[in-house]
């Protein structure tokens, strides 16, 4: 009973977007609040607004001269304007000395506008002449040159939404505006487990029947590029027992347990039972209508998901990239889109005719050369075992389910990797 269970489940394929609908149904882990300065790449787990406006002083936008843009109306190269220099303002000091009508003021770069200016000339449209008078070449208007209060965020203006991992600028902007800490969502616990008996280590000569470990090392560097915390239970062999034990230890430590091979319907494949003796286990698919990477488990025991990739080292990095990782960006709290998923994309022409089937979304990758001021996309080989198509690959082209494949010439949208 137990056994014809798992047959019908193992059977059961999704489409591609119903997959990722369900994978991304998880529920964030835990916040916490950091040092700001500490934050790149973590997500906000709240809301923030500006507390400040910024800048809080009116501020020059270019090295030259304050001064009451009426008194530069009309100024030009054969007929300048004459005022006369009356100080200089300091960077770093507050200007007090007020631009009394027909006077100018010497300012740099970020210098806080004198009281009673309300425009720079720029230094390249001016000379100073004999006698402390600056030579006006051009008229400039209200407000010209100058970053005024409140221009570059108001106070209460929202800064960043939940959701958003955060970049190098972002850090900048959120100290900028006086932002020391931040809520943000904990990187998610990702506990990794490569499974069988044919995997050897990279510094062995694998016998016949044997394969160095590759998915391991290269899914290891994908999920902290993902944001999670990674920690990795090594290669577990082909054995039932110790299959239960690395699952049980993984799930007590783990937001997400991700397995490495032990998917597809070989003999040796003992993932499925395993997973189903946990208690509260359910398997939600073991099968997305995609390829390469068909034979992919998405599964719950204790309450904790686990995904199973497949063992063909191009399926499952193709399959971490279209699911797991977005699964795990999701756990991070990162606001991640069912639909137009892929952030980093490019038009090509297809250099040659890709066939596929119908009912199954199809990734092919291809090399992207520049030919006549346009790309153009080289079908590789179509190899899930053939680690190097990926590495030669510059990204994807995608055929939809509903398709019966691509012809030449046609103009194709390239995921990049």
């Amino acid at each position: 009973m137990i056994f014809n269970h798992m047959v019908q489940t193992f059977f059961k394929v999704l489409a591609p977007q119903e997959a990722l609908r369900l994978l991304l149904q998880v529920t964030p882990v835990g916040a916490e609040r950091i040092a700001t300065l500490a934050a790149r790449a973590r997500v906000l787990a709240e809301d923030l607004r500006s507390a400040v406006d910024l800048p809080h002083f009116d501020r020059a936008a270019m090295d030259g001269y304050a001064v009451r843009s009426k008194d530069t109306f009309g100024a030009s190269q054969s007929l300048p304007a004459y005022l006369k220099l009356a100080g200089v303002v300091e960077m770093g000091k507050e200007a007090t000395q007020s631009v009394a009508t027909g006077e100018a003021i010497r300012i740099s770069t970020g210098g806080m506008m004198p009281p009673k200016s309300d425009a720079v000339v720029m230094v390249e449209y001016t000379d100073e002449a004999e006698g402390g008078l600056v030579e006006i070449h051009r008229g400039v208007s209200p407000g010209q040159n100058v970053i005024q209060i409140g221009d570059d965020i108001k106070k209460g203006d929202p800064v960043f939404h939940h959701g958003r991992r955060l970049k190098a600028h972002d850090i900048g902007a959120l100290t900028g505006i006086g932002i020391s800490s931040v809520p943000v969502f904990k990187r998610p616990r990702i506990a990794l487990i490569s499974t069988g008996d044919e995997i050897v280590d990279a510094d062995a000569t694998p016998l016949p029947g044997q394969v160095r470990n590759i998915n391991q090392h290269s899914l290891a560097g994908l999920i902290e590029e993902c944001g999670g915390e990674l920690r990795d239970w090594g290669v577990i062999p082909d054995d039932r027992q110790q299959l239960t034990s690395a699952i049980g230890q993984a799930l007590n430590w783990a937001d997400l347990v991700l397995l490495s091979g032990g998917s597809s319907m070989g003999a040796k494949d003992i993932a499925l039972e395993t997973i189903l003796s946990f208690p509260d286990s359910e398997f939600i698919f073991h099968g997305i209508s995609v390829a390469p990477g068909k034979p992919t488990i998405f599964a719950k025991a204790c309450g904790k998901p686990i995904m199973g990739l497949p063992g063909y080292p191009v399926s499952a990095l193709v399959i971490f990239d279209l699911f797991a990782g977005p699964l795990i960006r999701r756990l991070g709290g990162e606001e991640i889109a069912p639909l137009g998923r892929f952030a980093k994309t490019a038009r090509a022409i297809l250099k040659t005719n890709i066939a596929s089937q119908v009912g199954r979304e199809d990734y092919v990758r291809v090399a992207l050369e520049q030919e006549g001021g346009q790309f153009v996309a080289t079908p590789l080989p179509n190899k899930s075992g053939a680690i190097f198509t990926l590495v030669k690959a510059d990204g994807m082209v995608r055929i939809d389910l509903n398709q019966d494949g691509l012809e030449a010439g046609e103009d194709v949208e390239v995921i990049l990797f």
